[in-house]
């Protein structure tokens, strides 16, 4: 009988991952106001991240489409939020932009390296200069109003988004797609050559990952009275998760989490104290991260533990 089945150890992780969902699930009810605004923030940007990760990270293909993506969920929002239950409306954003990424992963996933970067990114202006088109010639006004929600029920949806966003995740990460996308990233001839269907599962996994990003800007417009174009396909929702994923380093799963939830509780901290410097003192902390911590935080925590096990070794 094999006695290391359920060791402290290996029960260690799993107990950690349930008392943060417990306190994240009780976080309204011992606080209140800006607290969950901003815990709703944080969750938002780690499901960015992760999405973008789960594509990005394995693959080595840089994607810029988050914007797209984000933006497309708000607009849903906006334009079915009067019609729909929250959770339907929600769930129709994430299928819109599954539907939109299989035909732009479709067309663009035959691309490699800068070119792939940049047509993703240009997807972001395409939208947004459709939209603005089309607001401008053809309705006549210029943005939309939003349902807005309680900061609870976004907290909670939000909640949920990144649970699923992280058990997708993980289960990709474990699976034969998962090996799969490892393989692209190594070396992409050489895994079409031993029988994997390259194209489909970039295309399907990208398309995955989509459908998270749509959600979220779906349920967070409805913090906001009224959108616009630039508004919802704000470059920076492209850029930050590619940021934010670095930070906290790609090598590991929970890296992009951490790096995530510190990048932007101090972006926020850093907004609200020093709103003139801000920038600055972001381009300054990536500059250190990529000089002194190449692997990101992920990176320098497994090198602290290895070194700290080794010098126990040597101590004993």
């Amino acid at each position: 009988m094999d006695n290391t089945k359920f060791t402290p150890r290996k029960l260690l992780t799993p107990g950690i991952v349930l008392l943060i969902f417990a306190l994240l699930v009780t976080f309204p009810l011992y606080t209140s106001g800006y607290n969950i605004v901003l815990l709703a923030a944080i969750l938002m940007y780690v499901v960015l991240t992760v999405s973008w990760t789960m594509f990005s990270g394995p693959t080595g293909y840089i994607s810029l489409a988050p914007a797209a993506f984000f933006g497309v969920g708000i607009y849903t929002a906006a334009v079915l939020g009067h019609s729909l239950p929250l959770l339907a409306m929600v769930g129709a954003a994430g299928l819109v932009c599954f539907i939109l990424a299989l035909g732009v992963g479709t067309i663009t996933l035959r691309l490699k390296g800068v070119y792939f970067a940049i047509f993703t990114f240009g997807l972001v202006v395409l939208l947004k200069e459709l939209l603005l088109f089309w607001e401008i010639v053809v309705t006549k006004t210029r943005g939309r109003f939003v349902v807005l929600e309680t900061n609870d029920t976004i907290f909670y949806v939000m909640l949920g988004i990144f649970v699923a966003t992280m058990l997708t995740t993980y289960f990709i990460r474990r699976s034969r797609l998962g090996l799969a996308l490892v393989s692209i990233g190594e070396n992409e001839e050489a895994a079409a050559h031993i029988g994997i269907n390259v194209t489909w599962l970039k295309v399907l996994i990208f398309a995955i990952s989509s459908i998270f990003m749509g959600m979220t800007g779906a349920i967070m417009a409805t913090r906001w009275t009224y959108v616009d174009p630039y508004v919802a396909f704000n470059p920076l929702f492209s850029f930050l998760p590619v940021l934010m994923a670095i930070f906290g380093g790609l090598g590991k799963f929970y890296g992009p989490v951490i790096g995530a939830a510190i990048f932007a509780y101090t972006e926020e901290l850093l907004l609200t104290k020093f709103p003139y410097y801000y920038m600055l003192t972001f381009g300054i902390i990536l500059i250190l991260v990529i000089l002194y911590m190449p692997d990101g935080l992920a990176g320098f925590i497994e090198k602290w533990r290895k070194g700290g096990w080794r010098r126990k070794r040597a101590s004993t």
